[in-house]
């Protein structure tokens, strides 16, 4: 049987939901303004118009991509967050995608996006 939240707790479990969207939005343009949007120079801290060492420029290229795999996973999360949205206006959040119960209020306080229950999660986990 299905239980159903309260339109207090689809309210409060939005504001969860848009608190972490408004954080990782917020980590995100720190990733770009941090990294993304400086030239190599800038980076490192040279000013100077030599070239660079070999090992600099594949630093600096590390770097990079590190920053975009973050920036990635932040894009990534911010979906599943807008996912929940939708899912709350739909009124399909809190149930679990496999078994269609219930997902623990306490892992969706800690997990607005989950869209599996513990049980259904861990039965993933270990097929992998």
């Amino acid at each position: 049987m299905k239980k159903k939240f309260t339109k207090k707790e689809f309210k409060d479990f939005k504001k969860i939901i848009l608190k972490k969207k408004e954080e990782v939005l917020d980590d995100l343009k720190h990733i770009t303004d941090d990294t993304l949007k400086k030239s190599q120079k800038e980076a490192s801290g040279d000013i100077s118009g030599y070239t660079y060492h070999m090992a600099d420029v594949a630093t600096d290229n590390y770097d990079r991509e590190f920053s975009l795999g973050l920036a990635s996973n932040e894009r990534r999360a911010l979906y599943e967050l807008d996912d929940a949205l939708k899912r709350i206006e739909e009124g399909t959040f809190g149930f679990c995608d496999d078994c269609k119960g219930p997902i623990a209020k306490i892992r969706l306080k800690a997990v607005p996006s989950a869209r599996l229950c513990i049980k259904c999660q861990e039965k993933r986990e270990k097929r992998r």
